[in-house]
């Protein structure tokens, strides 16, 4: 008995072949045998160019130009809420199920399917699979290219099982292509620590190629991997495997606290380090997170001394795209709508400039609404003054009342009191205001809106913030303090916020390790996926997803500000229940193989 849609993705497909030098512009031409591909080292190169497609597109890509995982998360919400069959909105009315997710189910902004993540990541790993297998046989160009095509192909495997990991949970292991005659009566949905141990095998089988570079410095190689991409996946897949969501009761921290240790470790060796210093002071000012704004709003170098030895890998597909959206799309010319916005309770999340966070992190909120936030007695934050001797990320990455911007030529002041010119609305008709009192900064050029021009950048899928932060935490929940306050340390001082204190206790210090993750990756897609793996398999999303809020200003008439907080909808979120901690696997596939298996594939809930 055979699966259907597995089974089309699993089995071989049609090769493809281009004359084309870059390897990652060779496109398909038609209908190739496969004697006729391995013969040709450009057709091997097309045949390697397969395994690179679908990498999924973030930022503003998805459907309407929608920053949908940030608008899912806890720190943003969308102005499109009042639209429907969008991904955000289905999300917050509840419309999802099994057999039409909007996570799943949603074009991109580009009329195709982005999202696709089951039926496209198996694709993927398969065609990953064949051509491992394949590589030892075929000819190439140069007899050094045999093996990095092959590191390259299972680190690609080991990125696209990542991103089944990440939205579905525990998948079964395909380590080769599948013949048509194959028994799958006996396939099963492994856990996720195998298929973090299988992740890590095909990366350490690329680290041990000797022709896999450390990093891409060639233009014409843009968007390949390289030796650091394993060592972050790596990390990743052993930092979920660990979590409490995926590790099935077991304490595997040890084991991703060794991984992640290893990976900085290498990596700092071999030329990577956070960006620190802006090179563009005229652009982005000379704050001290000046050079976490550059980082994130400009695309890496490809040159073997880049100015940015952060980046771990970035797309090529200039998928961060701002048309004035989720910028400022508020009463001015030429925009389009106001698109996600900055929640409250992100903005909550950045601690005073003397590094006391604003909020008990232990319980941030004294109520289930999140109208009365549970004060740090340690902390200077003061209500009425809100914005004043805050994390300096927190201008970086969200514009208040207050904040300054260049707009068609001029600076304009943003106004976000009631009345003010960029005032939220909370009427759902009104696409062009926020919902929350806030717009959105981070990935923005400062001045790209100048002459209402386009900010158009790569996402940034690894980078050596994010994976010190996956030390940090895998270091302290396996009890090696020191080390993680270090690596958190390191992060924060990038932009000039104080050190974690040696006087806090292992549970202090991950929650503010949690807290620190949020704040640095905030808008990076991040935030969906950690307050998820943090749950429990019978937990739920609504003390962060249930009920968020927004910032209601009222201008006084000596000129000073009221602030009062309000939720952003009279009615509770969706996309909070213990079912929304995964994706469900999709319908017809589910129900095959549960036919075909006899055991329980589809997620809880679903």
């Amino acid at each position: 008995m055979k699966l259907q849609r597995l089974i089309a993705i699993i089995l071989p497909l049609t090769l493809f072949a281009s004359s084309c030098n870059d390897v990652l512009d060779m496109a398909p031409d038609g209908n190739m045998q496969m004697d006729e591909v391995l013969a040709d080292p450009d057709k091997v190169e097309g045949l390697l160019n397969q395994c690179y497609n679908n990498i999924p597109k973030k930022g503003y890509s998805y459907m309407f130009f929608e920053s949908a995982v940030v608008a899912t998360s806890d720190d943003g919400w969308t102005s499109d809420d009042g639209q429907t069959g969008l991904i955000a909105s289905d999300y917050y009315n509840d419309n999802n199920s099994a057999g039409n997710h909007a996570m799943l189910n949603r074009v991109d902004q580009h009329g195709g399917f982005n999202n696709e993540y089951w039926d496209r990541s198996w694709q993927q790993i398969r065609l990953c699979s064949q051509f491992i297998e394949v590589i030892d046989g075929a000819a190439v160009n140069n007899e050094t290219d045999r093996g990095r095509f092959k590191a390259e192909a299972r680190i690609l495997r080991a990125f696209f099982y990542m991103e089944l990991v990440k939205w579905f949970g525990k998948v079964p292991i395909l380590d080769a292509t599948v013949p048509f005659d194959a028994d799958f009566s006996t396939l099963s949905r492994a856990s996720v620590y195998d298929v973090a141990k299988f992740i890590v095998a095909d990366c350490d089988a690329a680290l041990a190629e000797a022709n896999l570079p450390w990093r891409i410095t060639d233009p014409n190689d843009a968007g390949r991997v390289s030796k650091a991409l394993a060592l972050a996946l790596k990390t990743k897949a052993m930092l979920f495997a660990a979590s409490p969501l995926h590790n099935e009761g077991q304490n595997h921290w040890e084991e991703a606290y060794q991984v992640a240790k290893d990976a900085v470790s290498k990596l700092k060796a071999n030329g990577y380090e956070l960006f620190t210093q802006t090179t563009q002071p005229a652009v982005f000012g000379t704050g001290p997170a000046a050079a976490l704004r550059q980082l994130v709003d400009q695309n890496a170098d490809y040159s073997a001394t880049p100015r940015d030895r952060e980046t771990i890998y970035q797309v090529r597909d200039g998928s961060v795209f701002v048309w004035h959206i989720g910028y400022i799309g508020s009463n001015m010319p030429n925009t389009y709508k106001a698109g996600v916005a900055p929640t409250q309770e992100l903005v909550d999340a950045f601690e005073t400039i003397d590094g006391e966070p604003i909020l008990d992190l232990s319980k941030p909120y004294l109520d289930e609404r999140h109208l009365q936030p549970n004060y740090n007695p340690n902390s200077i934050y003061d209500p009425n003054d809100p914005y004043a001797n805050r994390d300096p990320r927190l201008d970086q990455t969200v514009l208040h009342n207050g904040s300054t911007i260049l707009f068609d030529n001029q600076t304009v002041e943003i106004e976000t009191y009631t009345g003010g010119d960029h005032a939220p609305s909370f009427d759902v008709t009104n696409r062009s205001a926020s919902r929350t009192g806030y717009y959105h900064a981070k990935m923005v050029t400062p001045g790209a809106s100048q002459t209402n021009g386009i900010n158009n950048s790569n996402w940034k899928y690894y980078r050596l913030g994010e994976t010190l932060l996956d030390l940090a935490e895998a270091a302290a929940k396996a009890g090696h303090l020191d080390e993680a306050r270090a690596a958190a340390n390191e992060v924060r001082a990038r932009s000039g916020m104080p050190g974690f204190t040696a006087d806090l206790s292992q549970e202090e210090l991950i929650l503010r390790i949690h807290n620190e993750r949020r704040v640095e990756l905030a808008w990076e897609e991040q935030r969906y996926f950690d307050v998820r793996r943090w749950e429990n398999p019978d937990g739920d999303l609504s003390e962060t997803a249930k009920w968020l809020t927004a910032m209601v200003i009222t201008k006084n008439g000596d000129g000073s500000f009221t602030y009062n907080r309000r939720n952003i909808s009279t009615n509770p979120r969706g996309g909070h229940s213990n079912r929304d901690l995964l994706l469900p696997i999709p319908l017809s596939e589910a129900s095959t193989l549960e036919s075909v298996t006899g055991q329980k594939w589809q997620n809880p809930g679903w």
